[in-house]
């Protein structure tokens, strides 16, 4: 986001708190008057990336490319049977993909949709098998190692320094 197209606006009456809206492509941020200049541009830097990373999952959650490819990767790996409601998030920092096999959700990282196609589809086959075995247990495994470039995938993303919370062992890939 440009910093011009940045509108401050400082109130007495604004003790603590900060709010920011866009409005007609004008972020408006509404600052207490007595903020200090430093304090004021580490809320402002934190809001503009609040801002494009909001505006990137609205644009990548409106691209229908995540659901279709974890269809086809459904349809091909585990016969068409699960159900389940796919998106990416912004707030996945230290995890590439997250599955709440309660509600059949699954949530890969922003940092993904720009990784090549068969890590992300090794994510996508991954997040579905928890959907199964909600561990990392040896049937689990079994079922993510009917990708082809599991192990590629998985060593990519450790070089990334994407799965650092995953340990590995080469139980998994066997």
């Amino acid at each position: 986001m440009n910093r011009k197209n940045i509108k401050i606006i400082r109130s007495e009456k604004r003790k603590k708190t900060i709010q920011a809206r866009d409005i007609n492509g004008v972020l408006h941020v509404y600052l207490p008057a007595g903020m200090g200049e430093d304090e004021e541009k580490k809320w402002i830097d934190a809001v503009i990336k609040r801002m494009e990373n909001r505006r990137k999952r609205h644009a990548l959650n409106n691209d229908d490319s995540l659901k279709k490819r974890a269809r086809e990767l459904n349809k091909k790996y585990f016969g068409g049977k699960l159900e389940f409601e796919i998106r990416y998030v912004t707030n996945q920092n230290k995890r590439f993909g997250s599955c709440t096999h309660m509600d059949k959700t699954i949530r890969i990282s922003h940092r993904v949709a720009d990784m090549p196609q068969w890590v992300r589809d090794y994510v996508i086959i991954h997040e579905l098998a928890h959907l199964i075995h909600p561990n990392h247990s040896k049937k689990f495994w079994e079922l993510v190692n009917q990708y082809k470039y599991t192990e590629r995938a998985r060593g990519y993303l450790m070089a990334m320094g994407m799965a650092s919370d995953e340990k590995v062992s080469d139980e998994h890939t066997r």
